[in-house]
Protein backbone atom coordinates (compact mmCIF):
# COMPACT_ATOMS: atom_id res chain seq x y z
CA UNK A 1 0.00 0.00 0.00
CA UNK A 2 2.97 2.30 0.47
CA UNK A 3 3.48 2.42 -3.30
CA UNK A 4 0.51 4.72 -3.95
CA UNK A 5 2.34 7.91 -2.99
CA UNK A 6 1.66 10.97 -0.84
CA UNK A 7 -0.87 12.49 -3.25
CA UNK A 8 -3.09 9.44 -2.96
CA UNK A 9 -3.09 9.28 0.84
CA UNK A 10 -3.60 13.02 1.39
CA UNK A 11 -6.51 12.93 -1.03
CA UNK A 12 -7.98 9.94 0.82
CA UNK A 13 -7.87 11.74 4.17
CA UNK A 14 -9.30 14.92 2.67
CA UNK A 15 -12.20 12.94 1.20
CA UNK A 16 -12.74 11.21 4.54
CA UNK A 17 -13.20 14.59 6.23
CA UNK A 18 -15.42 15.88 3.41
CA UNK A 19 -17.71 12.86 3.64
CA UNK A 20 -17.79 13.13 7.43
CA UNK A 21 -18.80 16.78 7.17
CA UNK A 22 -22.01 16.41 5.20
CA UNK A 23 -22.94 13.03 6.69
CA UNK A 24 -22.80 14.38 10.25
CA UNK A 25 -26.04 16.26 9.74
CA UNK A 26 -28.02 13.74 7.65
CA UNK A 27 -29.42 11.58 10.53
CA UNK A 28 -30.94 14.65 12.19
CA UNK A 29 -32.27 16.51 9.14
CA UNK A 30 -35.60 14.64 9.17
CA UNK A 31 -36.19 15.81 12.74
CA UNK A 32 -34.94 19.32 11.98
CA UNK A 33 -37.29 19.66 9.02
CA UNK A 34 -40.18 18.29 11.11
CA UNK A 35 -39.50 20.86 13.84
CA UNK A 36 -39.82 23.74 11.39
CA UNK A 37 -43.06 22.30 9.98
CA UNK A 38 -41.85 20.51 6.85
CA UNK A 39 -42.40 16.83 7.66
CA UNK A 40 -43.96 16.13 4.24
CA UNK A 41 -40.79 17.31 2.47
CA UNK A 42 -38.43 14.69 3.92
CA UNK A 43 -37.83 13.18 0.48
CA UNK A 44 -36.46 16.53 -0.73
CA UNK A 45 -33.65 16.56 1.86
CA UNK A 46 -31.64 14.17 -0.29
CA UNK A 47 -33.51 14.86 -3.53
CA UNK A 48 -32.60 18.54 -3.82
CA UNK A 49 -29.02 17.82 -2.78
CA UNK A 50 -28.59 15.27 -5.54
CA UNK A 51 -30.30 17.42 -8.20
CA UNK A 52 -27.82 20.26 -7.75
CA UNK A 53 -24.91 17.83 -7.49
CA UNK A 54 -25.98 16.25 -10.76
CA UNK A 55 -26.49 19.60 -12.49
CA UNK A 56 -23.01 20.71 -11.49
CA UNK A 57 -21.23 17.59 -12.80
CA UNK A 58 -20.88 18.73 -16.44
CA UNK A 59 -19.29 21.97 -15.24
CA UNK A 60 -17.02 20.33 -12.69
CA UNK A 61 -16.01 17.63 -15.17
CA UNK A 62 -15.11 20.15 -17.87
CA UNK A 63 -13.31 22.44 -15.43
CA UNK A 64 -11.35 19.47 -14.05
CA UNK A 65 -10.04 18.82 -17.57
CA UNK A 66 -9.23 22.50 -18.21
CA UNK A 67 -8.34 24.61 -15.16
CA UNK A 68 -7.24 21.65 -13.01
CA UNK A 69 -8.48 19.01 -10.61
CA UNK A 70 -7.33 20.83 -7.48
CA UNK A 71 -9.15 24.12 -8.13
CA UNK A 72 -12.40 22.27 -8.71
CA UNK A 73 -12.02 20.40 -5.40
CA UNK A 74 -11.29 23.56 -3.46
CA UNK A 75 -14.31 25.28 -5.00
CA UNK A 76 -16.55 22.48 -3.79
CA UNK A 77 -15.07 22.68 -0.32
CA UNK A 78 -15.73 26.42 -0.03
CA UNK A 79 -19.42 25.84 -0.82
CA UNK A 80 -19.65 23.12 1.84
CA UNK A 81 -18.21 25.39 4.53
CA UNK A 82 -20.49 28.34 3.74
CA UNK A 83 -23.69 26.31 3.57
CA UNK A 84 -23.01 24.50 6.86
CA UNK A 85 -22.53 27.88 8.52
CA UNK A 86 -25.91 29.06 7.19
CA UNK A 87 -27.96 26.03 8.30
CA UNK A 88 -28.41 27.32 11.90
CA UNK A 89 -30.41 30.30 10.63
CA UNK A 90 -32.62 28.25 8.28
CA UNK A 91 -35.81 28.37 10.34
CA UNK A 92 -38.01 28.72 7.25
CA UNK A 93 -38.79 25.61 5.19
CA UNK A 94 -38.09 27.37 1.90
CA UNK A 95 -34.71 28.69 3.06
CA UNK A 96 -33.71 25.28 4.40
CA UNK A 97 -34.57 23.61 1.09
CA UNK A 98 -32.57 26.25 -0.81
CA UNK A 99 -29.55 25.47 1.37
CA UNK A 100 -29.96 21.75 0.70
CA UNK A 101 -29.95 22.54 -3.02
CA UNK A 102 -26.83 24.70 -2.71
CA UNK A 103 -25.07 22.11 -0.54
CA UNK A 104 -25.29 19.68 -3.43
CA UNK A 105 -22.91 21.80 -5.49
CA UNK A 106 -20.12 20.92 -3.06
CA UNK A 107 -20.69 17.23 -3.78
CA UNK A 108 -20.81 18.05 -7.48
CA UNK A 109 -17.32 19.55 -7.48
CA UNK A 110 -15.16 17.95 -4.78
CA UNK A 111 -15.57 14.22 -5.69
CA UNK A 112 -15.44 14.88 -9.45
CA UNK A 113 -12.08 16.61 -9.28
CA UNK A 114 -10.79 14.06 -6.77
CA UNK A 115 -11.82 11.08 -8.91
CA UNK A 116 -10.18 12.55 -12.01
CA UNK A 117 -6.96 13.17 -10.06
CA UNK A 118 -7.11 9.68 -8.58
CA UNK A 119 -7.50 8.13 -12.02
CA UNK A 120 -4.39 10.04 -13.13
CA UNK A 121 -2.19 8.55 -10.42
CA UNK A 122 -3.45 4.95 -10.12
CA UNK A 123 -1.77 2.32 -12.34
CA UNK A 124 -4.33 0.35 -14.35
CA UNK A 125 -3.22 -3.02 -12.93
CA UNK A 126 -3.89 -1.81 -9.36
CA UNK A 127 -6.91 0.35 -10.10
CA UNK A 128 -9.48 -1.93 -8.46
CA UNK A 129 -7.44 -2.18 -5.27
CA UNK A 130 -6.68 1.55 -5.25
CA UNK A 131 -10.35 2.43 -5.69
CA UNK A 132 -11.13 0.01 -2.88
CA UNK A 133 -8.80 1.85 -0.50
CA UNK A 134 -10.20 5.16 -1.69
CA UNK A 135 -13.72 3.85 -1.10
CA UNK A 136 -12.74 2.74 2.39
CA UNK A 137 -12.00 6.34 3.35
CA UNK A 138 -15.30 7.44 1.83
CA UNK A 139 -17.14 4.77 3.80
CA UNK A 140 -15.30 5.76 6.97
CA UNK A 141 -16.48 9.32 6.44
CA UNK A 142 -20.06 8.17 5.96
CA UNK A 143 -19.88 5.91 9.01
CA UNK A 144 -18.23 8.43 11.33
CA UNK A 145 -20.64 11.14 10.21
CA UNK A 146 -23.83 9.09 10.34
CA UNK A 147 -22.78 7.21 13.47
CA UNK A 148 -21.86 10.26 15.56
CA UNK A 149 -24.25 12.91 14.22
CA UNK A 150 -27.13 12.01 16.54
CA UNK A 151 -24.78 11.64 19.52
CA UNK A 152 -23.31 15.10 18.96
CA UNK A 153 -26.76 16.62 18.39
CA UNK A 154 -28.08 15.14 21.64
CA UNK A 155 -25.05 16.41 23.56
CA UNK A 156 -24.69 19.96 22.23
CA UNK A 157 -27.65 20.70 19.98
CA UNK A 158 -28.40 20.90 16.26
CA UNK A 159 -26.88 24.33 15.64
CA UNK A 160 -23.56 23.26 17.11
CA UNK A 161 -23.69 20.11 14.98
CA UNK A 162 -23.91 22.33 11.88
CA UNK A 163 -20.90 24.33 13.09
CA UNK A 164 -18.86 21.18 13.67
CA UNK A 165 -19.74 19.98 10.17
CA UNK A 166 -18.43 23.27 8.79
CA UNK A 167 -15.21 22.94 10.80
CA UNK A 168 -14.60 19.42 9.50
CA UNK A 169 -15.06 20.70 5.94
CA UNK A 170 -12.44 23.39 6.62
CA UNK A 171 -9.96 20.72 7.76
CA UNK A 172 -10.63 18.82 4.54
CA UNK A 173 -9.88 21.95 2.53
CA UNK A 174 -6.63 22.56 4.40
CA UNK A 175 -5.40 19.11 3.40
CA UNK A 176 -6.20 19.81 -0.25
CA UNK A 177 -3.58 22.56 -0.40
CA UNK A 178 -0.83 19.94 -0.06
CA UNK A 179 -2.22 17.85 -2.96
CA UNK A 180 -0.21 18.18 -6.18
CA UNK A 181 -2.06 18.98 -9.39
CA UNK A 182 -1.90 16.21 -12.01
CA UNK A 183 -3.37 17.98 -15.05
CA UNK A 184 -0.38 18.82 -17.20
CA UNK A 185 -1.85 21.35 -19.61
CA UNK A 186 -3.96 23.75 -17.56
CA UNK A 187 -5.91 26.75 -18.79
CA UNK A 188 -6.73 29.98 -17.01
CA UNK A 189 -10.35 30.19 -15.97
CA UNK A 190 -12.56 32.09 -18.38
CA UNK A 191 -16.38 32.42 -18.27
CA UNK A 192 -16.58 30.70 -21.67
CA UNK A 193 -15.47 27.50 -19.95
CA UNK A 194 -18.90 27.47 -18.29
CA UNK A 195 -20.52 27.07 -21.70
CA UNK A 196 -21.18 23.38 -22.12
CA UNK A 197 -22.54 21.11 -24.81
CA UNK A 198 -23.58 17.47 -24.81
CA UNK A 199 -19.93 16.34 -25.05
CA UNK A 200 -19.26 18.02 -21.71
CA UNK A 201 -22.21 16.31 -20.05
CA UNK A 202 -21.74 12.67 -21.05
CA UNK A 203 -18.75 10.52 -21.91
CA UNK A 204 -20.30 7.80 -24.12
CA UNK A 205 -17.56 5.29 -23.35
CA UNK A 206 -18.59 5.01 -19.66
CA UNK A 207 -22.34 4.56 -20.24
CA UNK A 208 -22.36 0.81 -19.30
CA UNK A 209 -20.89 1.58 -15.88
CA UNK A 210 -23.20 4.59 -15.50
CA UNK A 211 -26.30 2.43 -16.09
CA UNK A 212 -25.33 0.07 -13.26
CA UNK A 213 -24.46 3.03 -11.05
CA UNK A 214 -27.87 4.64 -11.59
CA UNK A 215 -29.82 1.48 -10.86
CA UNK A 216 -27.84 0.60 -7.74
CA UNK A 217 -27.74 4.19 -6.42
CA UNK A 218 -31.52 4.30 -6.18
CA UNK A 219 -31.15 1.94 -3.24
CA UNK A 220 -28.84 4.38 -1.46
CA UNK A 221 -31.31 7.22 -2.03
CA UNK A 222 -34.08 5.23 -0.37
CA UNK A 223 -31.83 4.23 2.52
CA UNK A 224 -30.69 7.80 3.21
CA UNK A 225 -34.28 8.98 3.58
CA UNK A 226 -35.93 6.08 5.38
CA UNK A 227 -33.38 4.45 7.70
CA UNK A 228 -33.41 7.25 10.32
CA UNK A 229 -37.16 6.69 10.68
CA UNK A 230 -36.83 2.89 10.74
CA UNK A 231 -34.41 3.25 13.64
CA UNK A 232 -37.05 5.27 15.47
CA UNK A 233 -39.81 2.75 14.69
CA UNK A 234 -37.71 -0.14 16.03
CA UNK A 235 -36.76 1.84 19.14
CA UNK A 236 -33.11 2.60 18.35
CA UNK A 237 -32.09 5.97 19.78
CA UNK A 238 -29.12 6.47 17.42
CA UNK A 239 -30.64 7.30 14.04
CA UNK A 240 -27.38 6.45 12.32
CA UNK A 241 -27.44 2.85 13.63
CA UNK A 242 -27.82 1.34 10.15
CA UNK A 243 -24.74 3.14 8.87
CA UNK A 244 -22.49 2.06 11.73
CA UNK A 245 -22.73 -1.63 10.81
CA UNK A 246 -22.92 -0.95 7.10
CA UNK A 247 -19.69 1.03 7.19
CA UNK A 248 -17.69 -1.47 9.24
CA UNK A 249 -18.76 -4.21 6.86
CA UNK A 250 -18.05 -2.30 3.67
CA UNK A 251 -14.61 -1.28 4.97
CA UNK A 252 -13.75 -4.91 5.66
CA UNK A 253 -14.90 -5.94 2.19
CA UNK A 254 -13.03 -3.11 0.47
CA UNK A 255 -9.79 -3.81 2.32
CA UNK A 256 -9.71 -7.54 1.67
CA UNK A 257 -11.65 -7.98 -1.57
CA UNK A 258 -11.05 -4.76 -3.52
CA UNK A 259 -8.64 -6.52 -5.88
CA UNK A 260 -11.29 -9.08 -6.86
CA UNK A 261 -12.34 -7.12 -9.95
CA UNK A 262 -8.68 -6.90 -11.04
CA UNK A 263 -8.67 -10.72 -11.09
CA UNK A 264 -12.08 -11.86 -12.35
CA UNK A 265 -13.25 -8.74 -14.22
CA UNK A 266 -15.41 -5.75 -13.40
CA UNK A 267 -18.74 -7.09 -14.60
CA UNK A 268 -18.55 -10.46 -12.86
CA UNK A 269 -17.64 -8.70 -9.63
CA UNK A 270 -20.52 -6.25 -10.06
CA UNK A 271 -22.96 -9.11 -10.63
CA UNK A 272 -21.96 -10.52 -7.24
CA UNK A 273 -22.46 -7.09 -5.67
CA UNK A 274 -25.94 -6.69 -7.20
CA UNK A 275 -26.95 -10.11 -5.88
CA UNK A 276 -26.15 -9.00 -2.34
CA UNK A 277 -27.87 -5.66 -2.96
CA UNK A 278 -31.13 -7.42 -3.88
CA UNK A 279 -30.96 -9.43 -0.66
CA UNK A 280 -30.22 -6.37 1.48
CA UNK A 281 -33.07 -4.26 0.09
CA UNK A 282 -35.53 -7.09 0.65
CA UNK A 283 -34.33 -7.58 4.23
CA UNK A 284 -34.48 -3.87 5.09
CA UNK A 285 -38.02 -3.65 3.76
CA UNK A 286 -39.20 -6.34 6.14
CA UNK A 287 -37.05 -5.42 9.15
CA UNK A 288 -39.13 -5.08 12.30
CA UNK A 289 -36.49 -6.00 14.90
CA UNK A 290 -33.02 -4.87 15.89
CA UNK A 291 -31.41 -8.15 14.78
CA UNK A 292 -32.98 -8.23 11.32
CA UNK A 293 -32.28 -4.55 10.75
CA UNK A 294 -28.62 -4.89 11.78
CA UNK A 295 -28.16 -7.99 9.62
CA UNK A 296 -29.68 -6.14 6.66
CA UNK A 297 -27.18 -3.29 7.12
CA UNK A 298 -24.31 -5.80 7.09
CA UNK A 299 -25.53 -7.33 3.81
CA UNK A 300 -25.84 -3.83 2.33
CA UNK A 301 -22.24 -3.21 3.41
CA UNK A 302 -21.13 -6.33 1.55
CA UNK A 303 -23.01 -5.20 -1.56
CA UNK A 304 -21.53 -1.70 -1.65
CA UNK A 305 -18.08 -2.88 -0.59
CA UNK A 306 -18.00 -5.09 -3.68
CA UNK A 307 -19.75 -2.86 -6.20
CA UNK A 308 -18.68 0.72 -5.46
CA UNK A 309 -14.89 0.45 -6.03
CA UNK A 310 -15.55 -1.82 -9.00
CA UNK A 311 -17.81 0.75 -10.63
CA UNK A 312 -15.19 3.47 -10.29
CA UNK A 313 -12.45 1.18 -11.56
CA UNK A 314 -14.63 0.21 -14.54
CA UNK A 315 -15.28 3.89 -15.26
CA UNK A 316 -11.53 4.58 -15.17
CA UNK A 317 -10.95 1.65 -17.55
CA UNK A 318 -13.51 2.97 -20.02
CA UNK A 319 -12.60 6.68 -19.88
CA UNK A 320 -10.38 8.28 -22.49
CA UNK A 321 -7.27 9.75 -20.77
CA UNK A 322 -7.98 13.29 -22.03
CA UNK A 323 -11.61 13.12 -20.82
CA UNK A 324 -11.24 11.63 -17.36
CA UNK A 325 -12.92 14.60 -15.73
CA UNK A 326 -15.95 14.26 -18.00
CA UNK A 327 -15.93 10.49 -17.48
CA UNK A 328 -15.94 10.94 -13.71
CA UNK A 329 -18.66 13.57 -14.08
CA UNK A 330 -20.81 11.16 -16.09
CA UNK A 331 -20.47 8.52 -13.40
CA UNK A 332 -21.41 10.97 -10.67
CA UNK A 333 -24.39 12.23 -12.70
CA UNK A 334 -25.60 8.63 -12.75
CA UNK A 335 -24.93 8.36 -9.01
CA UNK A 336 -26.85 11.56 -8.21
CA UNK A 337 -29.68 10.68 -10.60
CA UNK A 338 -30.05 7.30 -8.91
CA UNK A 339 -30.00 8.78 -5.41
CA UNK A 340 -32.48 11.45 -6.48
CA UNK A 341 -34.82 8.89 -8.03
CA UNK A 342 -34.64 6.67 -4.97
CA UNK A 343 -35.10 9.47 -2.45
CA UNK A 344 -37.94 11.21 -4.28
CA UNK A 345 -39.73 7.90 -4.87
CA UNK A 346 -40.29 7.83 -1.11
CA UNK A 347 -42.62 10.82 -1.45
CA UNK A 348 -45.06 8.50 -3.25
CA UNK A 349 -44.39 5.23 -1.40
CA UNK A 350 -43.79 6.29 2.22
CA UNK A 351 -46.50 7.50 4.62
CA UNK A 352 -44.29 8.00 7.72
CA UNK A 353 -45.38 4.65 9.18
CA UNK A 354 -43.57 1.32 9.46
CA UNK A 355 -46.35 -0.40 7.50
CA UNK A 356 -45.29 1.39 4.28
CA UNK A 357 -41.60 0.45 4.50
CA UNK A 358 -41.88 -2.85 2.53
CA UNK A 359 -43.49 -0.92 -0.35
CA UNK A 360 -40.72 1.69 -0.24
CA UNK A 361 -37.91 -0.85 -0.47
CA UNK A 362 -39.58 -2.94 -3.16
CA UNK A 363 -38.59 -0.17 -5.58
CA UNK A 364 -34.93 -0.68 -4.70
CA UNK A 365 -35.19 -4.45 -4.93
CA UNK A 366 -36.65 -4.26 -8.44
CA UNK A 367 -34.03 -1.82 -9.73
CA UNK A 368 -31.15 -3.80 -8.21
CA UNK A 369 -32.53 -6.85 -10.01
CA UNK A 370 -32.58 -4.83 -13.26
CA UNK A 371 -28.89 -4.01 -12.73
CA UNK A 372 -28.08 -7.70 -12.30
CA UNK A 373 -29.99 -8.62 -15.48
CA UNK A 374 -28.18 -5.87 -17.41
CA UNK A 375 -24.78 -7.13 -16.25
CA UNK A 376 -25.59 -10.70 -17.21
CA UNK A 377 -26.71 -9.48 -20.64
CA UNK A 378 -23.52 -7.41 -20.96
CA UNK A 379 -21.38 -10.41 -20.10
CA UNK A 380 -23.12 -12.56 -22.65
CA UNK A 381 -23.34 -10.02 -25.47
CA UNK A 382 -20.27 -7.80 -25.23
CA UNK A 383 -16.56 -8.36 -25.38
CA UNK A 384 -14.86 -8.67 -22.00
CA UNK A 385 -13.65 -5.37 -20.54
CA UNK A 386 -11.61 -5.80 -17.41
Amino acid sequence: MSGYGKNFWVLCWSMFLFMTSFNLIIPELNSFLTEIGGEEYKGLIIGLFTISAGLSRPFSGKLSDTIGRKKVMIGGMVVAVIVCLLYPISNLIFFFLILRFLHGFSAGFMPTGATALLTDILPSEKRGQGMGIWGTFISLGIGVGQGTGSIICTAIGMNNLFLIASGVAILSGILLFSVKETLKEKQQFHPRLLLIDINDVFEPSVIPAAIVMFLSATCSGIIFVITPDISKFIGIENKGWFFIFYVFTTIFIRLFFSSLSDKIGRRKTLAIGMFFLIISMTLIGFSNSLITYTFASIIFGIATGISSPTLFAWTADLSHPERRGVGAGTMFIALEAGIWFGSTSTIFTYNNHLSSVPRVFSVGTILAACALVYLIWHLLRRKSLT
